[in-house]
């Protein structure tokens, strides 16, 4: 048969006709599929009485029926437990036991993954399984074939962990025993090395001492390797069950020698099974036995033995904290320099050039380093412990900025995943790896943007907050190009076809409102949010963006923005072209009830999602319905009385005008939930409580960001105010001094007291004056906030004396005459009324002319006294 190339089509005459050959060809390769068919005897034969019963048929199928049959009655061997396990322990099991020992290998794994669910269901009593199936368990566990020996030893030690420690000692140990010589199977030995490792720790150590250690010994220098490594890696197990004491005398000897073997896999277990046993040695063995180990593993991984390499950078981390306490200066910097070695190993060629002929790496070797690079990423957290934070920069910072930059994936995607390690364990010293968190953001595998994803807000956080730049200072200078690498990473993940990691990021991004400012928030992320919500077509990743920006919306400071999203919100989607647009609204609406106040959603959102009772497409109107008892749950009465009538307005509508019969059916049934609701009341209910409590609270924040925005409007206008007012006191002090020089002059021509008497009346005239110039500067930021209090003239008037205004003068220290509010949109201040200074002005002129005619007379008495 000639191959078909497809690279070069040629679509000549001779061409297509070789074209056609190779065609025919393959259905002929495919006819013997349709023959493989079964016949109608072979049909016959498998057909079963449809009147048996569930057991009469596993019975049945087990004795007469074909193998594919008895597999399926042993993988339904715990459901016909659960049913009847009296007769299925009678009848069936004995059936199964018989057919296992000629059954293939498909009805054996079956058969181990049926008798471990059987115990795990607890079908029985742990008695009555292990008399009825531990028998076929061990009888099986010597298979030829080693998958399914495995298989069953799987299940032999999950059912050691619930057997009692007499049936453990009766029933597996003493058989171990004799499978354990050397004269047995290799088979044999390796399943007897691990039963070892289980049951050391399921019986009393002095059994353990007695009757399982000179086993251990035995395996441990078996001939095979196979056997020794299997037996050196179950050591563990066997240190754990008898004791730290036992430990040192018995287990460690053997690990010692065994570190030695002259097989690779051998030295390999021991030395993993020492790093994990580092907890049970005391000061003495580690520094005496176990250092002297760990270094020449160190020695000979780069010289002699590059098998071990792997194994040594993967436990390095704990290996350097496990020893930390008996290390030398020297020796501390020796390790040091090992893990800074294997971090760039195979990055760099020795001498400073590339001998290929000398130093060829084959493809297995780059597998190899790699895989050690991404082992020093993983232990980065354990060696900045073993350094000490604080030395970081100094001593760690190179080789993290290697290990973010690496060219191999694996490499960076460790380091996303441990950056978070990272970040906490350097506190406030976080800030030197802000310049790698922007790397990572950037990078251009998705698979470390969703690495790094998963603990973006709380590194975020400890970038913000954490480090020296917490405090007063803006929060984007803690970390510089935040921004746009967060912008970066979003449109990467937004053009790739991994939508869960696209969903996972903005879901992430909701943390940000506590990260960057309100501004920055609506330029840079909101509106995206909103056009991922209008162009996206990945249902998870539209309702993520609109979750986002229901939070932005949440946290946003400005009322002018949120009153313009909420446009948007209502007019682009709630009143869309689209009905998948209308429908997103009304999910976007579900979280709007979840983050924001009863009373906002009443406020912006009540009445729109009404207007989608009148909706054209069912399916809208149909997730109207199921929405409507959460829309009915943000009343209160008798505040929200009337948009109650508006709810039941629309409900008889969908009742009555309705046509579609699934609409209709989730309306009748949403009429009698809405039935069976309680309206909350704005006085707090005990059944209530805690929903009214957190709504309260939520109404409180969203009160206080509008506060907030009203003070800094206040703070501006102030600013202007006080120009302004200085100006008007400078002014209405020029004036007064001049009102104070004219009377002087007049006064010259009084005598005697009621000259002085005149000068006393003009002296407090002039000090009223400058102090009402004054009240408007000095009392302003007092009375700021006077709006707040009740207004009672009595309690804020302020009574003055003064000729010519007769008895008495109220000023108000009202919001009219002392505080500075906006003026339609123009945001000038509002000064003191115009009707006030008329009043003063007048009373000026009143009091000069009353001064003029009382001088006239006096200058007559005068004269007509003289003459």
């Amino acid at each position: 048969m000639r191959p078909v190339i497809f690279s070069k089509m040629d679509f000549s005459h001779s061409s297509l006709f070789g074209y056609i050959e190779d065609l025919q060809e393959l259905t002929i390769i495919e006819r013997p599929v349709r023959r493989s068919l079964k016949t109608p005897e072979e049909i016959e034969r498998l057909t079963v009485d449809e009147e048996l019963s569930d057991i009469e048929r596993a019975v049945y199928l087990l004795s007469s029926g074909q193998d594919i049959q008895g597999t399926s009655v042993v993988a339904n061997l715990p459901v016909l437990m659960r049913q009847n396990p009296a007769e299925t322990l009678r009848r069936v099991l004995p059936k199964i036991r018989e057919v296992l020992h000629v059954a293939g290998v498909e009805m054996q794994l079956t058969a181990a993954v049926s008798f471990l669910t059987v115990l795990q269901e607890e079908s029985v009593s742990i008695h009555t399984y292990s008399h009825s199936f531990l028998h076929i368990i061990l009888q099986n566990l010597e298979h030829r074939d080693a998958g399914v020996s495995n298989a069953w030893l799987e299940t032999l030690l999950a059912v050691i962990e619930a057997l009692p420690k007499e049936t453990v000692r009766h029933e597996i140990l003493n058989p171990l025993v004799s499978k354990a010589q050397l004269s047995q199977t290799l088979q044999s030995r390796l399943v007897s090395c691990k039963i070892m490792g289980k049951v050391a720790n399921k019986i009393e150590a002095h059994i353990v001492k007695r009757e399982v250690l000179p086993l251990v010994k035995a395996l441990c220098q078996d001939v095979e390797y196979e056997v020794r490594t299997c037996m050196c890696r179950q050591l563990e197990h066997v240190a754990r069950g008898i004791g730290t004491e036992l430990t040192k005398t018995m287990v460690l000897p053997e690990l010692v020698e065994l570190a030695r073997d002259e097989g690779s896999s051998v030295r390999l277990a021991a030395f993993e099974t020492l790093v994990n046993l580092l907890d049970m040695f005391d000061a003495d063995d580690r520094s005496q036995t176990v250092l002297p180990l760990v270094k020449s593993f160190c020695e000979k991984s780069f010289k002699t033995d590059e098998s071990i390499l792997v194994s040594l950078s993967f436990h390095l981390g704990k290996l350097c904290n496990g020893l930390y306490g008996i290390f030398t200066p020297e020796q501390h910097l020796r390790f040091l320099e090992f893990y800074k070695k294997l971090s760039t190993l195979g990055l760099q060629q020795e001498n400073g050039h590339n001998d290929n002929q000398l130093h060829l790496q084959t493809l297995e070797q780059e597998k190899k380093y790699i895989s050690v690079r991404k082992n020093c990423a993983y232990n980065f957290p354990a060696m900045i412990v073993f350094v000490d934070p604080k030395n970081f920069h100094l001593e760690l910072y190179s080789i993290f900025f290697c290990l973010c930059h690496d060219p191999e994936v694996p490499v960076r995607y460790t380091m996303a995943i441990s950056f978070f390690e990272v970040a906490k364990l350097l506190n406030s010293d976080v800030y030197t790896i802000h310049k790698e968190l922007v790397t990572l953001l950037q990078d251009e595998s998705l698979e470390v943007l969703d690495a790094l994803v998963g603990h973006l807000p709380e590194i975020l956080e400890l970038m913000t907050n954490g480090g020296e730049n917490n405090g007063s200072e803006s929060k984007l200078l803690s970390i510089p190009d935040l921004i746009p690498a967060l912008t970066t990473a979003e449109q990467r993940a937004a053009t790739s076809l991994k939508w869960r990691t696209h969903e996972k990021l903005l879901q992430k991004y909701a943390c940000l409102p506590h990260i960057i400012p309100s501004d920055q928030i609506y330029y840079r992320f909101l509106h995206r949010m909103l056009t991922i919500i209008l162009t996206n077509n990945v249902l998870p990743v539209q309702k993520a963006a609109a979750r986002t920006l229901c939070v932005y919306l949440r946290y946003n400071r400005k009322q002018e923005q949120r009153h313009e999203v909420i446009q948007k919100l209502i007019e682009q989607l709630g009143q869309g072209k689209s009905y998948w647009n209308r429908l997103r609204f009304l999910d976007t609406c579900e979280f709007i009830m979840e983050l924001f106040s009863k009373s906002f959603f009443c406020k912006y959102f009540f009445l729109p999602v009404l207007e989608l009772t009148h909706d054209p497409v069912a399916n809208v109107r149909m997730k109207l319905c199921c929405l409507l008892p959460k829309v009915k749950s943000t009343l209160k009465i008798p505040t929200d009385k009337h948009l109650l009538q508006q709810l039941e307005l629309c409900i008889r509508k969908l009742l009555c005008q309705e046509k579609d019969k699934d609409v209709l059916t989730i309306v009748k049934r949403t009429v009698l939930e809405l039935d069976r609701m309680e309206i909350s009341v704005d006085a707090f209910q005990k059944r209530f409580y805690e929903n009214d409590l957190l709504d309260q609270e939520k109404e409180r924040q969203e009160h206080l960001l509008e506060i907030e925005q009203l003070e800094k409007e206040k703070q501006k206008n102030e600013g202007r105010s006080t120009n302004i007012n200085d100006k008007i006191f400078e002014k209405k002090r020029r004036d007064s001094k001049t009102s104070s020089v004219l009377s002087k002059s007049v006064n010259l021509s009084i005598s005697g007291s009621s000259s002085g008497t005149l000068a006393g009346k003009e002296e407090k005239k002039s000090k009223l004056v400058r102090s009402q110039s004054f009240s408007t500067q000095v009392l302003h930021p007092k009375y700021s906030n006077i709006d707040k209090c009740p207004n009672k003239s009595s309690a804020t008037g302020y009574t003055s004396s003064v000729p010519g205004i007769g008895k008495s003068c109220m000023l108000s220290f009202s919001d009219d005459s002392f505080r500075t509010h906006s003026v339609g949109n123009s945001g000038n201040a509002a000064f003191p009324s115009s009707s006030s200074r008329n009043l003063f002005n007048s009373a000026d002129q009143k009091n000069n002319g009353n001064k003029e005619s009382q001088s006239r007379k006096m200058s007559i008495k005068n004269r007509k006294s003289n003459s």
